[in-house]
């Protein structure tokens, strides 16, 4: 019964996406790790993939911003096949903020957000005042504006990410891909930088992101795409999706969803074996 109301929406979101991929596989070397995906990216609102471990997640993202090419199926951006795009076309479309990202040593905030202007430059277009304003204006959607003359490895985790995301911001694009970003983030700023996602939809951009945190994932989404073993087993609203069954055949979690108390999104409460009270 959830595949049916999930199909049901997918389609619905396939005439206003600028990113989908249409039957795509992909791995690394011989082993196989995307067989045959489908999946349509709605514009305007934030997508959240999640799915366990090695499912193919961060391969999914990768694929969708060119950094690896299928073997098998196409990935269509603004109704283009992506792999007949130049990169330099492609970095104006769409940004991708992997995980981990490293600044080298001493890279003030405003010279990493400023390379982000980089797909635009070229011998017979140097850096203008229009960049400029770019940069500030990346600046101060992310709130970091004050930050500009700071080191970026002086800065906190969370201060991190919102400059990272100014950089994509800098691109020039309103598809943003984001690769785990709250990985190794505490909670209070995972939060923190993810009510910057939900600030960023508001302003009209398209956000593309792998999170591990359920709960996170379920408050912070439009829509869902749920991944195990390399292919999509469910994709739409988080209240469409989230079921203790989907939980169970997507995670092997045995779960109670609830309605979160501070949100109109559903809850999961995990049980375990121990410290559980159930009559």
């Amino acid at each position: 019964m959830v595949t049916r109301s999930i199909t049901k929406i997918a389609t619905k979101a396939d005439a206003a996406s600028r990113l989908t991929a249409d039957g795509v596989t992909v791995g690394y070397g011989a082993r196989t790790v995307i067989d045959g995906l489908d999946v349509a990216i709605p514009s305007g609102v934030v997508t959240t993939v999640i799915g366990p471990n090695g499912c193919g997640k961060s391969t999914l993202l990768r694929t969708l911003a060119r950094l690896l090419k299928p073997t098998g199926g196409t990935v269509v951006l603004d109704g283009e096949d992506i792999a007949g795009l130049r990169t330099r076309d492609v970095a104006k479309k769409l940004g991708l903020l992997p995980q981990a990202p490293v600044a080298p040593e001493g890279l003030t905030v405003a010279d990493l957000v400023a390379r982000g202007r980089h797909p635009h430059q070229s011998w017979l277009r140097q850096w203008s005042s229009d960049d400029a304003g770019v940069v500030e204006r990346a600046l101060a959607m992310t709130g970091v504006s004050d930050l500009a003359d700071r080191a970026v490895d002086t800065l906190s985790g969370g201060q991190r990410q919102r400059v990272w995301i100014s950089m994509t911001l800098a691109q020039g694009t309103d598809l943003l891909l984001l690769d785990e970003p709250t990985t190794y983030l505490d909670l209070a700023h995972a939060v923190d930088v993810l009510d910057l996602v939900d600030d960023l939809r508001g302003s009209g951009c398209t956000v593309v992101m792998v999170l591990h945190d359920l709960n996170l994932a379920t408050r912070y989404s439009d829509n869902l795409v749920v991944m195990r073993e390399g292919s999509v087993l469910a994709q739409g609203h988080p209240r469409d999706v989230i079921t203790a069954e989907l939980l169970r055949e997507a995670f092997g979690l045995r779960a109670m969803v609830i309605d979160d108390p501070v949100g109109d999104r559903p809850l999961i409460v995990p049980i375990g074996r121990t410290h559980v009270q159930l009559t």
